[in-house]
């Protein structure tokens, strides 16, 4: 089984974890030393991100 093609683009992905202040962790250690809570929280703010675009805000 393949695995799928990410659906975020990695500067969404990196402009979200400054946001949240996840960042430094990404850039010196990866995105695999980062929280399931904190990966969480960067899905559920992309989909709000998405969901104001598709609302026009």
């Amino acid at each position: 089984m393949s695995r799928r093609r990410g659906l975020m683009s990695e500067e969404l992905k990196a402009e979200i974890a400054k946001e949240l202040g996840v960042y430094n962790t990404v850039s010196s250690e990866g995105w695999g030393s980062v929280s399931s809570r904190d990966c969480g929280n960067i899905v559920k703010k992309a989909i709000e991100m998405a969901e104001r675009r598709v609302n026009g805000r």
